[in-house]
């Protein structure tokens, strides 16, 4: 693999980061240009890499051999695990200029969709071009897409929020909730909620269920109400009740009125218990079935793409109504379960119910204790009069164990020493 003189740097994005071993430690995220006086155009020094556990660090420019559309190789194994902090003179290249508002030479309006950068005779990257789509007045026709010099175009310089979100929402839409999340903490609070506000509420509900606290309520405030009550609408009835919680009792009060009452009606049973309970952390909208109803009916429901892994991985079997609170509880069956009988047996029949279920009082720790005793992902929570209301899942109990700012990038446990080696050069 070699690396081409010019690399245009928004095809970069999400591209596998590789050691000299061929194994992968991350993926780009991000490109960093330091600012240099007029009429030198930014110069970039390295890349950000995300990597598990969303920590971002730095990639010294120095030190990568190879960019390719497939993979960028690093020439050493050795890395600066430190969280990436963006210096006061430097660009983010993605996150800043993407879409934004130009103008050319000729004095046509337009926006940026993507810079390059290219390879000096002295080994360094200085943003060189830009590719520009014109903007023609017109709804229904795209403007040309031009790829001029960087110092033929307008409205580059400094740093600003002049540009729009289209661009970067291109960038960041295969993106996993959870690391779309963690892009999102990285923009000012003004840009992050103009993107947040962009994407559906679907989208939106997903990524806010994977924000720290106070970002959801930030995030979450910057709507307005009719929307704010849609995304919540969109949520699972537990983490909507969960960012509800942190909202004061008269906000909670006008978003819930505003919520379509078959939606806001969960929500508000969640609300009623105390915290640190099963009824506190648990999902209202399991899966049910009857007892009459058959393994492949039952394997059916599980497959639904909107379901988490650990809601699908069991059916729940009651007696009618099916919906919480349900009729009588018999007990569940496991995905493994459904996957070794005939398709046509009832469920009734291959129920298993020797393990007591929750009660919606039971606190954390003992529904900690009892998942780990019996391997559980996911344990029932029953009424007094033995009907299911819900269901704690494994990833209820790990949000609710977990220290509260765990969602929170800043707080990072610091690396072993072993693996702080540092790279040579800026650490951006």
């Amino acid at each position: 693999m070699s690396t081409p003189n010019r690399v245009y740097l928004a095809r970069l994005a999400g591209v596998a980061v590789f050691d000299p071993n061929g194994d992968q430690v991350g993926r780009v995220r991000d490109a960093v240009a330091r600012l240099r006086p007029s009429p030198q155009s930014p110069e970039v020094v390295g890349l950000v890499a995300e990597m598990p556990m969303r920590r971002r660090i730095f990639l010294s420019i120095n030190r990568i051999t190879s960019i390719d559309p497939d993979a960028v190789v690093l020439g050493s194994g050795t890395l600066n695990l430190r969280r990436f902090e963006k210096r006061p003179n430097e660009l983010l290249v993605l996150q800043e200029l993407l879409d934004r508002r130009v103008q050319l030479e000729n004095g046509q309006p337009g926006t940026v969709v993507d810079v390059s950068m290219e390879r000096s005779r002295g080994g360094e990257w200085p943003l060189t071009r830009v590719a520009v789509r014109e903007q023609t007045g017109r709804l229904t026709r795209r403007g040309h897409l031009q790829q001029v010099e960087w110092d033929r175009v307008r409205g580059l310089g400094g740093v600003g929020d002049t540009r729009g979100t289209a661009n970067l929402l291109a960038v960041l839409e295969d993106m996993r909730p959870a690391d779309l999340a963690n892009a999102l903490q990285d923009l000012p609070d003004a840009r992050r909620n103009e993107v947040a506000a962009a994407l559906d509420d679907e989208r939106l509900a997903d990524v806010l269920s994977e924000l720290p606290e106070h970002d959801q309520v930030e995030i979450l405030a910057a709507l307005d109400r009719e929307r704010a009550a849609d995304v919540l609408e969109e949520m699972e009835p537990d983490d909507a009740a969960d960012l509800l919680n942190e909202l004061p009792p008269p906000e909670q009060d006008v978003l819930l009125d505003l919520m379509e009452p078959d939606e806001a009606n969960p929500v508000r049973q969640l609300l009623r218990y105390a915290s640190g309970t099963a009824g506190s952390v648990m999902t209202s909208e399991p899966v049910i079935l009857p007892p009459d109803a058959t393994v492949a009916e039952a394997l059916a429901r599980i497959r639904e793409p909107q379901l988490s892994p650990a809601v699908a991985a069991q059916v729940f079997v009651t007696r009618a109504p099916m919906t919480t609170p349900t009729g009588r509880y018999l007990g569940m069956v496991h995905f493994q379960r459904l996957l070794r009988e005939p398709p046509a047996d009832l469920l009734g029949g291959v129920v298993v119910n020797d393990i007591d279920p929750l009660r919606p009082t039971t606190p954390l720790p003992e529904i900690t204790r009892r998942m780990a005793t019996y391997d559980l992902v996911a344990m029932p929570v029953v009424d007094r009069n033995n009907r299911l209301v819900g269901a704690v899942t494994v990833d209820d109990v790990l949000d609710h164990s977990l220290p509260r700012d765990w969602r929170n990038r800043d707080v990072v446990p610091a690396p072993a020493a072993a693996e702080a080696e540092t790279l040579d050069g800026g650490d951006g």
